[in-house]
């Protein structure tokens, strides 16, 4: 059984992500920080549903206890799907916003993804079958008002996934990034109503966590084998 880790498994994206591969008979670990209750709770349904799934809790930026969380989930085998998901906002104008506000939201996003990611490669590559997926941002390609921050770590992981593809396609590794625009969240729906988003959305509404997942897993599938190194955006028709 491949076996999948989900960074960010406790919020909406990543429990629906954690939900449609676990769907497709991977073996789906939960990963969360603060929210490790959740995660925990969605593990344990996986499981009475008669999926396989778990749930782990560490600090992605922090370096040396992610090398030692990958290090201790390496031992039951190698990861073969890697989905990163894992993110925070700190917005503030640039002009107004302070180092700590722009680390921050760097560590979590991009760092994060090094850390995590590094230690998979070659254990992935040795299995000559991989599937990296970095949830990336409308933000990321068209730019937010107080998000630099956010949208600077976001647009990063394209980079970052551009050059892992051009170094593991040979191996059956695929990278690729998602980049999704307004997605149904309680966090979304604190700051913007259904009309504000009409008039936002060429579509007139919200995605769906359960969308952006399904574009996740076919990524993460045999079917996306020569899809390796793109930016693909799911946001109604934002430009």
């Amino acid at each position: 059984m491949k076996r999948a880790l989900v960074t960010g498994g406790g919020s909406p994206i990543g429990t629906a992500i954690a939900r449609r591969l676990a769907a497709e008979g991977l073996h789906v670990i939960l990963h969360a920080h603060r929210n490790i209750a959740g995660a925990q709770a969605e593990a344990h349904a996986l499981r009475e549903a008669g999926r396989s799934a778990e749930a782990v809790s560490f600090d992605v930026t922090d370096a040396a206890i992610c090398d030692a969380a990958m290090n201790a989930l390496l031992e039951s085998g190698p990861i073969q799907v890697l989905v990163h998901n894992a993110g925070t906002h700190d917005d503030a104008p640039m002009a107004g916003m302070s180092a700590k506000q722009w680390h921050g939201v760097i560590d979590v996003s991009l760092n994060g993804f090094f850390h995590v990611a590094q230690p998979l490669l070659l254990p992935m590559i040795g299995t000559r079958w991989g599937r990296v997926v970095a949830i990336s941002s409308v933000s990321a390609i068209m730019g937010n008002r107080g998000q630099a921050n956010y949208a600077a770590a976001k647009a990063g992981l394209s980079g970052a996934v551009r050059s892992i593809s051009m170094e593991c396609a040979s191996r059956g590794v695929t990278a690729n990034v998602v980049a999704p625009g307004v997605i149904e969240s309680p966090a979304v729906e604190a700051v913007m109503t259904r009309e504000q988003i009409s008039r936002m959305v060429p579509a007139k509404r919200a995605g769906k966590p359960e969308e952006v997942a399904e574009l996740v897993a076919f990524l993460a599938s045999d079917r996306a084998a020569y899809i390796s190194g793109q930016t693909i955006s799911i946001n109604g028709g934002m430009a």
